[in-house]
C-alpha cells in the first residue's frame, strides 16, 4: 500500500457508512442494563413520577423491566382526537386493563427497531410519520410516510416470535410499534444496541401538535436513562429530512433532567418484574451481539454464497442452530386472473434471483433516511407466494430491524389484495365483539366499499402494489384531501385514529387485545388474521396487512405467483427496489417471472377522477449514475 493511500485510508473510511467500515462487536452487558435502569429510576424519583422502565436489545429481546413503587399499573390508550374514550378500535379498551409494562416494552422495541448505524429514531419520530397528514396538522398533505407501521411486529406474527425455543430474534412487541413519546434507541460506539421505553404518566398515545415542544415526563426519564448510550448527534432524527421536512427526535434534552446520570445509584424504589412471554424477571440480562457469525441475535452474514458478487455480504435470519431460517424455496401454485389454480409457481432459483436482484438495487441506490449522505440503501427483502408462505428473506447488514416483519407484510399484502380470491376470504369473516369490548364489523363491509369505488375489485385479478393499497386505506380519498371521502379500506375520519385505521386493524385486533388481556402471547400464532388457513399452516396475511409503499405482486407468464416486499431506508426507495428487483430478476431468468402486466396494474383504476398509483420511484436514485427515471417504461 502506498504511503499516500495509508494516510488517506482513515479519512476514506470515515466517509463510508459505519456498518461498512467495521463490524459490530458491541452489545449491552447486564451491568450496563442495570446502569441504564438506575439512571432512569433516579430521574423518575427526582421528577416525582414513578415509572415502569423497559430495556431491550437491538432485536427486541427484553433485558429488564423495572416497576417503581407507585408507578401506574395499567395504561389508557388514547389518540386525543376522539373526545370520548371507549368508542373506536384500541381506544375501546378501557383504562385499568392493559398492563403498563406492555406499553413500556413496545416503546423500547420501537426505539431499537426504527434505528440503525445511519439513523436514530424515537417513538416521537414514529408519532410524526404515522398520522393522517405529514406533518400532522398540515391539512392537505398526504399521510405520514410510514402510515400503518404501528401495526407491525405484532404479538401474533409468524415471523417475529418471542419464544426463544422456537426461534431467536427478532422479537414481537406486545402492542405493535409505538408512537407514544418516551421510547429511545441505545448506542455503543456508534452502533444501535437496544432501546429504552418509559411510562410514568399512565397514558399511551401520540403527539397531535408537532408545532410545539412538550415536556413529556416519559421522555425526560428516558433521556436520563439513555445518558452514556446516546446516538451520534449527526444521525438523530432532527438531522434527517423526508420530503423536505425535518424529522423530530425528542422534545427534551439532557438539560431538562434534574439528576446527574453519572452519579445515579443502582435501581431503587421498585423491583425487576416478570412479564410473561417477554421477560422472566429477576436481574437484568445481557443483550445479544447483532450480526455475530454464531447467530446469537438471529441475524448474521450469509455463509452459503446465495448472493455472489454483492458486497458487503448480505445478512440472513437464522434458527437457534444457526441455520438459515428462510433459505430460498419453491412456492405453491399461483392463481389465474379468474381465480383458478395456475400451472405456474416460483421455483427456488427464481426466488433466490429475485432476492439477489433486489439487494443489488439497494446496494446501488442512495438512501433517503440515513447518514452520512451518499450511503447505499439498507433494507430487508422478503418474497412470499400467493398463499402467503415465506419463500425467502434477506437483508443488507444495517437495515433497521422493523423492516424485517414489515417487508413480509408488504409482500403478503400485495399478493393478497391482488388475488381474485381476496373478496371471498374477506366475506367469510363475520362481525366480532373482541374481548367483549370492541365491536368489529364484518370484513365484507370493506369488500362492498372497494367494489363501490372499483367494480369487480378483489375478484378481477387487478394487481395492487403496496402503494396502491395505501391509496385506498387512508381516511381521505385522495390521500391528503382534508375534506375528501374516506378510502374504501379506511374508517371515516369521524371515527378514525392511528388506533382505529380500518381493515388493517380489524384483521388483527382480536390477537392484539387477546394477547394484552391474557398477559402472554401464544408461543406460535400463524393465524394473525381470521382468514382461511392455507396449506403452509398460516393465512395469506399471517403477520397482518401493511398499508404503506414498498411491495409489488410477482407474476409468471401472466399468472399471480407471489410478491416481493421491501422495507428500510425510505418508501420511494422501497418501491424502486421491489419493482426493479422483480423486473431485473425476470430479465436474468427468462422464465416469465416479473412484474404484473402493464394493463393489469392498479394505476389503470380511477375513482372520483383520481387514479391510483402502482409504484413511485425516486429520480436520480443511484450512486455514481445519472440515470433519472429507472422505473419508466417497465
Amino acid at each position: 500500500m502506498s504511503r499516500i493511500l495509508k494516510l488517506l485510508l482513515p479519512a476514506l473510511l470515515a466517509l463510508l457508512p459505519l456498518s461498512l467500515a467495521r463490524a459490530q462487536t458491541d452489545a449491552l452487558t447486564a451491568g450496563e442494563v442495570t446502569q441504564i435502569v438506575g439512571q432512569a429510576a433516579a430521574e423518575a424519583s427526582a421528577q416525582g413520577a414513578p415509572a415502569v422502565i423497559a430495556v431491550t436489545d437491538r432485536v427486541g429481546n427484553v433485558l429488564a423491566v423495572f416497576q417503581m413503587t407507585g408507578a401506574p399499573a395499567t395504561i389508557a390508550i388514547g389518540s386525543q382526537r376522539i373526545p370520548a374514550a371507549g368508542l373506536n378500535g384500541l381506544e375501546n379498551v378501557p383504562a385499568g386493563i392493559i398492563p403498563t409494562e406492555l406499553g413500556a416494552i413496545a416503546k423500547a422495541v420501537t426505539g431499537a427497531y426504527l434505528s440503525s448505524s445511519g439513523n436514530a429514531f424515537t417513538t416521537r419520530t414514529a408519532s410524526q410519520i404515522v398520522q393522517e397528514f405529514f406533518n400532522v396538522g398540515e391539512r392537505g398533505q398526504p399521510g405520514g410516510p410510514l402510515y400503518g407501521v404501528q401495526f407491525s411486529s405484532l404479538p401474533c406474527s409468524d415471523l417475529v416470535i418471542s419464544d426463544p425455543t422456537l426461534t431467536i430474534g427478532p422479537k414481537r412487541t406486545p402492542l405493535g410499534l409505538s408512537a407514544d413519546p418516551g421510547g429511545f434507541p441505545l448506542y455503543k460506539n456508534g452502533f444501535v444496541v437496544g432501546g429504552i421505553g418509559v411510562i410514568a404518566d399512565g397514558q399511551y398515545g401520540l403527539d397531535l401538535r408537532i408545532q410545539d415542544f412538550d415536556r413529556n415526563v416519559d421522555e425526560v426519564i428516558a433521556i436520563a436513562g439513555q445518558a452514556g448510550f446516546a446516538p451520534p448527534i449527526d444521525i438523530t432524527a432532527q438531522r434527517i429530512a423526508v420530503d423536505g421536512k425535518t424529522l423530530r427526535y425528542s422534545d427534551v434534552s439532557t438539560r431538562h433532567i434534574l439528576t446527574n446520570p453519572a452519579l445515579a445509584p443502582a435501581p431503587a424504589g421498585g423491583a425487576f418484574i416478570v412479564v410473561p412471554g417477554y421477560h422472566p424477571g429477576g436481574a437484568p440480562i445481557a443483550g445479544t451481539n447483532y450480526g455475530d457469525p454464531a447467530g446469537a441475535s438471529g441475524y448474521r452474514p450469509d455463509t452459503a454464497g446465495l448472493f455472489p458478487g454483492l458486497a458487503p455480504t448480505p445478512f440472513v435470519l437464522v434458527t437457534p442452530g444457526n441455520a438459515n431460517r428462510f433459505t430460498p424455496k419453491a412456492g405453491a401454485a399461483g392463481v389465474t386472473a379468474a381465480g383458478a389454480a395456475s400451472a405456474q409457481s416460483l421455483t427456488a432459483p427464481e426466488v433466490q434471483q429475485i432476492l439477489a436482484s433486489a439487494l443489488g438495487v439497494a446496494y446501488s441506490g442512495r438512501a433517503q433516511i440515513r447518514k452520512p449522505l451518499g450511503s447505499f440503501i439498507q433494507v430487508t427483502v422478503s418474497v412470499a407466494d400467493a398463499t402467503g408462505d415465506i419463500l425467502g428473506v434477506a437483508r443488507t447488514p444495517d437495515g433497521p430491524v422493523f423492516g424485517t416483519d414489515v417487508s413480509l407484510q408488504k409482500a403478503r399484502s400485495a399478493a393478497f389484495i391482488s388475488n381474485p380470491l381476496a373478496a371471498a376470504d374477506l366475506n367469510a369473516v363475520g362481525a366480532q365483539l373482541v374481548g367483549g369490548l370492541i365491536p368489529v364489523p364484518a370484513l365484507s363491509t370493506y369488500v362492498t366499499q372497494m367494489q363501490g369505488f372499483f367494480p369487480g375489485a378483489l375478484t378481477n385479478g387487478v394487481a395492487y402494489g403496496a402503494r396502491s393499497i395505501g391509496n385506498v386505506h387512508r381516511p381521505f380519498f385522495p390521500d391528503g384531501a382534508a375534506f375528501g371521502i374516506p378510502g374504501p379500506l379506511s374508517n371515516p375520519y369521524a371515527t378514525w385514529s392511528p388506533f382505529n385505521v380500518g381493515l388493517q386493524l380489524d384483521l388483527v385486533i382480536a390477537n392484539i387485545v387477546g394477547s394484552a388481556l391474557g398477559g402472554s402471547p401464544p408461543a406460535a400464532a400463524p393465524f394473525c388474521t381470521p382468514l382461511a388457513p392455507q396449506p403452509f399452516g398460516g393465512t395469506r396475511l399471517a403477520n397482518g396487512l401493511q398499508i404503506f409503499a414498498g411491495g409489488v405482486p410477482i407474476f409468471k407468464n401472466g399468472d399471480l405467483v407471489g410478491a416481493i416486499g421491501v422495507s428500510g431506508d425510505g418508501i420511494d426507495q422501497d418501491d424502486m427496489i421491489a419493482f426493479l428487483g422483480a423486473h431485473r430478476a425476470g430479465q436474468i431468468l427468462g422464465t416469465g417471472v416479473g412484474n404484473a402486466p402493464v394493463g393489469q396494474r392498479a394505476n389503470t383504476l380511477k375513482a372520483f377522477g383520481r387514479s391510483l398509483r402502482y409504484v413511485s420511484c425516486p429520480f436520480a436514485p443511484f450512486l455514481g449514475s445519472k440515470e433519472q427515471d429507472p422505473c419508466s417504461g417497465k
